[in-house]
């Protein structure tokens, strides 16, 4: 369910905001929204790259709290970058979103994420 999730949200969701708010231009919109997933090139610069159960958020620069805010800063300026800043944030939320998924199956395995208080807060709040 994770992964149908994750990518559900990676690819699917993006287009469904690319034809509701888009709707003139969605194809323009949602290859943006697609190129967007080039941000994870950053993890090709973690070691080892793949490691099951990390957590993206704050491990990798571009996954960082401080990249977040410039992502932010991009949805007040103008097209493509609005559309960049969008597709970015998105992005940031299906791996937070996944790194919940993590965290609830295995509440030790992200102890020491970088994340893990963030994570650990907003698992505990959505928990009633």
């Amino acid at each position: 369910m994770q992964l149908f999730i994750h990518y559900f949200l990676h690819l699917v969701f993006p287009l469904f905001i690319a034809l509701v708010f888009f709707r003139k231009e969605w194809k323009k919109i949602y290859l943006i929204f697609i190129a967007t997933m080039l941000v994870d090139l950053d993890h090709l610069l973690a070691s080892p790259v793949f490691q099951a159960n990390r957590c993206s958020i704050e491990f990798h620069f571009l996954h960082s709290y401080y990249a977040m805010v410039i992502y932010f800063i991009l949805i007040f300026l103008r097209k493509p970058f609005k559309i960049i800043g969008i597709g970015l944030l998105l992005h940031m939320l299906t791996d937070f979103i996944d790194c919940l998924f993590m965290y609830n199956n295995c509440k030790s395995c992200l102890s020491h994420a970088p994340a893990h208080n963030a994570i650990e807060t907003v698992s505990n709040f959505l928990q009633f």
